[in-house]
């Protein structure tokens, strides 16, 4: 069984794909990236992201779950630095965890962000790179940065695969492409 939707055609570090555009209210679509399982996509963009991040002051790279890890973890790897995974619910193996509320654009819901006692010491005093797939609203960046501030770690750079919405809002961040917002004629 096949669906047929409307998609959003990119290209990015030499790959093509076609995201599926997506409604969050009504009247406003964005194109969904999911690189989770999509390894050329993930490779290739993760390489190109850190060739672009190469001569930032990095330690550390930090990401939020889930659909980042596989960017974080290759990036960390292409960098040969170790990554933190902010997680988005609290096990009671982090112990002291720090956290943080953000407000996710895809489920329009509150997101606690928890940053696992063990990994406290890994990025105190230590400069990092707060990585995401998209950067859309800022909220999960700005929950990254709240608890690296926390944590005693100094954010030098924010990068993501694509920036969202506002270009000009983005200015500062390190991408590799830009997707619009769609909104539907009325």
């Amino acid at each position: 069984m096949s669906s047929t939707y409307e998609t959003y055609p990119v290209e990015v570090a030499g790959v093509k794909r076609d995201l599926r555009l997506f409604t969050i209210k009504p009247g406003i679509r964005i194109a969904i990236l999911n690189i989770l399982g999509d390894t050329e996509f993930v490779q290739a963009v993760s390489q190109a992201l850190a060739e672009k991040l190469a001569n930032q002051p990095i330690d550390v790279i930090v990401t939020a779950e889930a659909k980042s890890i596989p960017l974080a973890h290759a990036v960390a790897v292409a960098m040969k630095l170790p990554y933190v995974v902010l997680r988005k619910s609290f096990k009671p193996y982090m112990g002291d965890a720090l956290r943080s509320e953000t407000l996710s654009i895809t489920t329009g819901e509150p997101q606690t962000l928890f940053l696992d006692e063990k990994d406290r010491d890994l990025i105190r005093g230590k400069n990092v790179a707060l990585v995401d797939d998209v950067i859309s609203t800022g909220s999960t960046l700005q929950g990254m940065r709240l608890i690296m501030d926390h944590a005693g770690a100094k954010v030098t750079v924010e990068a993501a695969i694509f920036t969202e919405g506002d270009r000009a809002k983005w200015s500062n961040i390190v991408a590799l492409g830009h997707l619009p917002v769609f909104f539907d004629e009325k």
